[in-house]
């Protein structure tokens, strides 16, 4: 079995462009999520929030590249962009077939089918249908527009398992890898914001409108006075890479993928369990070789709805006791929802090679029924190992990923 690690990392957030702006918003405990006006539009919509990307200009990609692109295949080129200058893969393989891509997206552009639609039923007429349009809204449109804008033309992977995408696109690139099918993989998760997500999740009773006035309180994951996700977008992108080709081109390596699971519960298409989640951590750190009690951290999925946290603090209670630190993202940035994996992934990479965690954005008092587990308060110092990293998505689909630092390769 070979080695996999981690030589680039690429971010577009709602904290800004960038992998340094994205780790600036946490150092500096900022909340992304802003009020959003235009969601008083929609009637039935309780929730006027989103954490949406600010400053990203589209035509800092080619106009004859870009025809093919949504706002998720345009956040998904450049977050990659950074991750390849990073890790300055030999662009005289990116055409080898070894080089491929795992990116996915919650559902294809629903902004793009918007507009078409607004059009299209005044009159029923396919005359003004561009022929762009399929491409940008194709389920696998944000990974083929990557692979075609640098020429990757190995595997190509993705997945659609929304809350769940960015991660399940890291583990499965992290097996192409392992078991000796590729060589480097571009790997994430894309998410453009679109007030369709925000409504499923207010349906559901599962979207925060309380703070409506106070956006910064919002997203409150483990909180006693949590109301809900915000929902948000951008992209997570990494470049891992198989550790002897890796060592052998002088790679800079930031940390190293060590154990992926995912799995599905098939008890309920719209309930979290805390049992899936707890097997699936499990297989994750079994894949690993690790132990339980080895694991420095936990980065979890906690996207502050009710019966999720619940579940996911039961979860780790049973696993890691009282005493593993803890500590959800989604404070800060809202849920990104497939970006969510990939984005997450990379602050914790960030946490590791800084000695450093940062805590739970908005946890003021503890959800009694959240009670157990080490969910910290307050940046801690000290040496990070091994992170385990979690993302639980509605449909059953549970994924972890292991993590160990530079220091322990």
């Amino acid at each position: 079995m070979r080695r996999v690690v981690i030589t680039g990392m690429g971010a577009i957030s709602p904290f800004g462009r960038g992998v340094e702006e994205l780790i600036d918003g946490f150092l500096n405990d900022r909340s992304a999520i802003k009020v959003l006006d235009r969601l008083s539009d929609y009637d039935g919509l309780r929730t006027r929030l989103a954490a949406l990307v600010p400053g990203v200009n589209d035509k800092d990609i080619a106009r004859n590249k870009r025809r093919s692109m949504s706002r998720q295949s345009i956040f998904a080129v450049l977050a990659a962009r950074e991750a390849l200058n990073q890790a300055a893969l030999p662009e005289a393989l990116y055409d080898s077939g070894r080089y491929g891509v795992a990116l996915g997206t919650t559902i294809s552009s629903l902004e793009t089918c918007e507009n078409f639609f607004a059009d299209h039923l005044v009159d029923k007429s396919f005359s003004r249908m561009k022929t762009s349009l399929f491409f940008k809204t194709m389920n696998h449109s944000a990974a083929t527009n990557v692979a075609q804008f640098f020429g990757l033309n190995g595997r190509l992977l993705a997945p659609a398992a929304a809350c769940a995408t960015g991660c399940q696109a890291l583990g499965y690139a992290y097996e192409m890898i392992k078991f000796g099918i590729q060589e480097a993989m571009v790997c994430g998760g894309t998410e453009e914001f679109h007030p369709l997500s925000a409504a499923t999740f207010d349906l559901m009773n599962a979207a925060s409108f309380r703070y409506n006035e106070e956006p910064t309180q919002a997203s409150r994951p483990f909180d006693r006075r949590r109301d809900g996700v915000v929902c948000g977008e951008g992209a997570g992108v990494l470049v891992l890479e198989e550790l002897t080709a890796a060592e052998n081109r002088g790679a800079h390596i930031l940390a190293e993928i060590i154990g992926f699971a995912t799995l599905t519960e098939t008890g309920s298409i719209a309930e979290p369990s805390s049992a899936a989640m707890q097997l699936c951590m499990l297989e994750a750190l079994a894949s690993a070789g690790v132990e339980p009690g080895a694991i420095d951290y936990v980065n979890a999925h906690a996207t502050a709805t009710e019966k999720g946290d619940i579940a996911e603090a039961q979860a780790l209670l049973e696993l890691f006791g009282e005493e593993v630190p803890i500590s959800s993202l989604k404070g800060h940035l809202g849920h990104t929802l497939a970006a969510s994996g990939g984005l997450e992934t990379i602050a914790t990479v960030a946490m590791m090679q800084r000695g450093e965690l940062w805590p739970t954005r908005n946890l003021e008092e503890i959800d009694p029924d959240c009670v157990g587990p080490n969910i910290f308060s307050g940046v801690r110092k000290g040496s990070v190992n091994l992170v385990l990293k979690n993302n639980f998505a509605l449909g059953g689909v549970n994924s972890c990923l292991v993590l160990k630092s530079v220091d322990k390769l």
